[in-house]
């Protein structure tokens, strides 16, 4: 594959349903993040169901997001008490790219929310207009993986000048 640009329906075949088959890992990082629903086991279910079948294989999970989630997908979280508990979750409000990293091995970044209309099962005609790019090549993958850990890590709390907006600090 190495790098492949895509766009609209593509990104949910090439990129949602890819996450789960991750066998080790899965890091999400999105600036919206709502209840998505999407194509799994033979029914369509919340993408919070997949995380919660990875889970149960022992796959870590991180999601970084930009604000909190709203009553739908809180409503569903609530349905998955393994992620309350397994699930490694921050906030950062700064947080405004869209990654998907699988196992250190594939990444995504593109323009993407996770959203219905972003990444999700929406039709043609009710998706947003996205685009982004998926990739194996070990370089951009590791660009991608030192983008999101740097901000999961910290490393711009001390000097980031929107930490009045910031309602849980990582550090």
């Amino acid at each position: 594959m190495d790098i492949n640009f895509i766009t609209n329906e593509q990104l949910y075949k090439q990129v949602i349903e890819p996450v789960s088959h991750a066998n080790s890992f899965v890091w999400i990082g999105t600036a919206d993040i709502k209840d998505l629903h999407v194509h799994h086991q033979g029914a369509v279910k919340s993408f919070l169901s997949v995380l919660d079948s990875l889970i149960k294989r022992k796959v870590a999970i991180r999601l970084l997001h930009a604000k909190e989630p709203g009553p739908n997908f809180r409503k569903s979280f609530d349905k998955y008490p393994l992620l309350w508990d397994s699930m490694e979750r921050q906030l950062c409000p700064r947080v405004h790219f869209k990654h998907i990293i699988i196992d250190g091995k594939f990444a995504y970044s593109g323009s993407a929310n996770l959203t219905g209309a972003g990444l999700g099962i929406k039709g043609e005609n009710t998706r947003n207009f996205e685009s982004g790019f998926i990739t194996d090549n070990p370089k951009i993958v590791e660009s991608v993986m030192n983008q999101f850990d740097e901000v999961w890590r910290g490393r711009f709390c001390k000097s980031c000048m929107r930490r009045d907006f910031c309602g849980d600090p990582i550090l």
